[in-house]
């Protein structure tokens, strides 16, 4: 099992995550994170430190979010890893918690 980014993320791009993961599985792209499947160890570090709540194990995820797993894995792959923290957006809050985001995913 893998954890995954999901919708809330793309455009907040919150980075706390980044910051406890023990095997620097984060990618980042222009407005969102991914986490490699082949590198996360299953730690359960990031998904308390995520404050969109937007990281979930992939046996959970919020209905109508399943799309995510392949986002990830397919983004994991083009996009650098991310290793330390950085300001979020500067209107991350506006955008936390809105749903429809995925369609402003920039790849």
């Amino acid at each position: 099992m893998t954890f995954v980014v999901t919708e809330n993320c793309i455009k907040c791009k919150f980075t706390d995550c980044v910051d406890v993961c023990p095997v620097d599985c984060f990618h980042e792209g222009p407005n969102f994170l991914v986490i490699d499947p082949d590198e996360c160890i299953d730690c359960t570090l990031c998904e308390p430190e995520c404050p969109a709540n937007a990281i979930f194990a992939e046996d959970e995820l919020p209905e109508g979010q399943e799309e995510y797993i392949a986002i990830n894995e397919e983004l994991a792959k083009s996009w650098p890893v991310i290793t330390e923290v950085k300001e979020a957006a500067s209107d991350a809050e506006d955008w936390n918690g809105k749903t429809g985001k995925t369609e402003l995913l920039e790849r």
